[in-house]
């Protein structure tokens, strides 16, 4: 994959380390150029500025600044000469089809993303999964993080069909192969318990519940994963979805010093560009020279009146386009993983996967993962509580957390500004459910809230769904 991209001016020195928080048990502007990375930084502890006299020279800096999970990133694609003989090797064994969110979850593996992990988790990993949100390393290396299940259901008839095999094939929703999952593991599927240990409801509307858990099999199947070749989906998007060891590697080749991850499955509005351009400033502030944004939207499923991917990705085009944030300080890529909408169980994955991508600092906002109660109205989970189970999660020391503040549309300056609890009656909150509105009646909204370019990208989606009907499904990912 070729890339092209704006490599900002390397400086003369940089700090000579990076602030943790403290050990506890513990381009153009343009879609063609993707790459903007992501770091994170946790404020719940003091965060000291380097010490003077203590830099080094910039050949010295790396931007992988932070180790991944289990001490090395896990690639699960087979080396292009061994392509042909697995695949033969696969046309024999007992296949599984994955749905379309499987083949994401396989991506998601494939890469190293969930690393140490090496395949959809076998019945000890899901147990510590589900009841601890994290894994036990072998011969005492201690923990990471692991709060969400990357599971494989199967129904009785894939059961019965794999039978004692040891390997199975598994194939796209098209009947491709894809990966063969070895040393397999067969257990049972309890719906509700999973259910209920990651979302804390079993209330009927959960969006990923619908899609991924109710209608798949009564049995879970893990093994170690070994993917036939990369995983692609064909949309046009595919040189934004950069590994974590092609972010890694971008990170090195800009002479990065800090990396500050910013996830998003929703357009980007200029209060978010507040948040991302202060954070940039405040690390400058305590003494890095060459900080760079990673604005990492989430490309898996997400729920129905979400915007989709392809309109997103258009939309965060403009905003760097218009300048409202600096394509030469910040790298665009698409995150693999599918959306549970789980909260503060969620938000530790989507940081968690971070850390294996290089970044050491990550933003966490107002209810992380959050969405309505869907049987009640009210939301499913305190705003704060995202947050805060960051700054505690177990596998997360070396993470840096940074708590943003609430941005809101300052009436009287006319644009979007740091919420002032003092002068509450200027500010206007303009939520995503109001945003959509905005965008579906045609109606503008107040002059700042987004870059002009962004706003017609979203004006012309919903109007096209009104002439055209919904767009169709995006095309099953292929090898």
């Amino acid at each position: 994959m070729a890339l092209h991209l704006l490599t900002p001016p390397l400086p003369s020195s940089a700090p000579s380390s990076l602030p943790r928080r403290r050990s506890s048990p513990s381009a153009s502007a343009s879609l063609a150029h993707p790459l903007h990375l992501h770091s994170r930084l946790r404020l719940t502890t003091a965060i000291s500025r380097p010490a003077p006299g203590t830099r080094r020279a910039m050949s010295a800096i790396r931007s992988s600044l932070i180790e991944p999970d289990g001490g090395a990133l896990v690639d699960l694609v087979a080396a292009p000469d061994l392509s042909a003989a697995l695949r033969a090797e696969a046309e024999a064994l007992p296949r599984v089809r994955l749905a379309a969110v499987d083949v994401e979850w396989a991506h998601v593996l494939a890469e190293g993303w969930a690393s140490p992990l090496r395949g959809f988790m076998r019945e000890h990993e899901y147990l510590q999964c589900i009841h601890f949100n994290s894994l036990r390393l072998p011969d005492g290396g201690g923990i990471v993080n692991m709060s969400l299940p990357i599971v494989l259901a199967i129904g009785d008839a894939d059961k019965d069909r794999i039978g004692a095999a040891p390997d199975v094939a598994l194939a796209g929703p098209d009947g491709d192969l894809l990966a063969i999952l070895r040393s397999v593991e067969i257990y049972p599927h309890n719906k509700e318990e999973r259910i209920a240990r990651t979302w804390g409801t079993t209330a009927p509307g959960l969006p990923y519940v619908d899609e991924a858990i109710t209608p798949a099999g009564n049995w879970l199947i893990g093994g170690d994963l070994e993917v036939l070749q990369p995983i692609k989906y064909n949309d046009g998007l595919d040189h934004y979805r950069l590994s974590p060891q092609q972010l890694r590697d971008e990170f090195d080749k800009r002479g990065a010093d800090a990396v500050f991850a910013f996830q998003l499955r929703n357009p980007v509005h200029n209060g978010h560009a507040l948040l991302m351009n202060d954070t940039r400033r405040r690390l400058l502030e305590m003494g890095f020279k060459n900080p760079i944004l990673l604005l990492h939207p989430l490309g898996g499923f997400t729920k129905a009146d979400d915007v989709p991917l392809p309109v997103r990705m258009e939309q965060h085009s403009k905003v760097l386009e218009d300048g409202v944030l600096d394509p030469e300080t910040t790298i665009v890529s698409i995150f693999p993983s599918p959306m549970h909408y789980a909260g503060p169980t969620e938000v530790q994955w989507h940081a968690k996967a971070r850390i294996n991508a290089g970044a050491n600092f990550y933003i966490v906002g107002r209810d992380p993962a959050g969405m309505g109660h869907p049987t009640e109205k009210r939301d499913l989970y305190n705003a704060d509580h995202g947050k805060k189970v960051l700054s505690m999660a177990p596998g997360l020391e070396k993470l840096n957390i940074l708590p943003f503040k609430v941005a809101a549309y300052d009436m009287v300056a006319k644009k979007m500004a740091f919420f002032e609890p003092s002068r509450s009656k200027d500010f206007l909150f303009i939520s995503g459910t109001k945003m959509r509105t905005f965008a579906k009646t045609g109606e503008n909204p107040p002059d700042g809230f987004m870059c002009p370019g962004g706003w017609k990208v979203l004006v012309d989606y919903y109007n096209s769904l009104q002439t055209e009907g919904a767009p169709a499904a995006a095309p099953p990912a292929t090898v």
